[in-house]
C-alpha cells in the first residue's frame, strides 16, 4: 500500500488476521479506476475514503468529485465487483456527501499521473480564489504558462477546457475544486 490512507487508522482492527484483511479490502477498493480519467485510482483522486469489516460485511466509502457526477455508480459497481473477485462476500459501497470532496484530496502521485496523460492538475488549495480567481495553468505538454482558457467545461464537467499559445494544442485543466 506504500501511499499515506485517507481512512480513519482508528477503524482498522487490531487484531492481524483482520487487520490483514482489511488491508486487502482496501487495496483491491483502491485499485478501481476512474472511467472518466483511467490513468487515476480512485484512491489517487481521494474518492476512496474508508473501508469497513464489520460483522463479516465489507463496506467501502466513497464521495463523488461534485454532486450528480455521472461516474459514481459505475465506480461503485465496480469496487463491488472488484471487492467480490477478490473473494469478499456481504459487499456494500456507500456513497457519503459529506463532508464534499475537494482536489486538496488527490494524491500527488495521481497529480503526476494527469499531467503524463496530458491533463493539468489542480493546483494549490481549493477555495473561492480557486473558483472565481484569474488562474495560470501551465501546459502538461510544453510546460508553458502561456495559455488561455477556451470553456470552463472540458471533456468532463470536473476539468475545463484550455489551450496552450506556445505549442498550440489544447488540453483539459483539472478543476481545483
Amino acid at each position: 500500500m506504500g501511499a499515506v490512507l485517507t481512512f480513519d487508522q482508528a477503524r482498522q482492527p487490531a487484531d492481524k488476521s483482520r487487520a490483514d484483511a482489511w488491508a486487502d479490502a482496501w487495496a483491491v477498493a483502491a485499485a478501481v479506476c476512474d472511467p472518466e480519467v483511467p490513468v487515476l485510482t480512485i484512491e489517487d483522486l481521494g474518492v476512496l475514503r474508508e473501508v469497513r469489516i464489520e460483522n463479516g460485511r465489507v463496506e467501502a466509502f466513497i464521495t463523488p468529485t461534485y454532486s450528480g457526477c455521472p461516474a459514481m455508480n459505475l465506480i461503485a459497481l465496480n469496487v463491488e465487483v472488484a471487492l467480490e473477485e477478490a473473494g469478499f462476500t456481504n459487499v456494500k459501497v456507500t456513497s457519503v456527501l459529506s463532508p464534499a470532496w475537494t482536489t486538496d484530496w488527490m494524491s500527488e502521485a495521481g497529480k503526476a499521473k494527469l499531467a503524463a496523460y496530458g491533463i493539468a492538475p489542480p493546483k494549490g488549495k481549493a477555495g473561492r480564489r480557486a473558483l472565481f480567481g484569474e488562474e495560470v495553468v501551465a501546459c502538461p505538454r510544453c510546460g508553458s504558462a502561456d495559455t488561455a482558457k477556451v470553456s470552463e467545461f472540458g471533456s468532463t464537467a470536473c476539468k475545463a477546457h484550455w489551450r496552450c499559445r506556445a505549442c498550440a494544442e489544447p488540453f483539459d485543466y483539472f478543476k481545483c475544486i
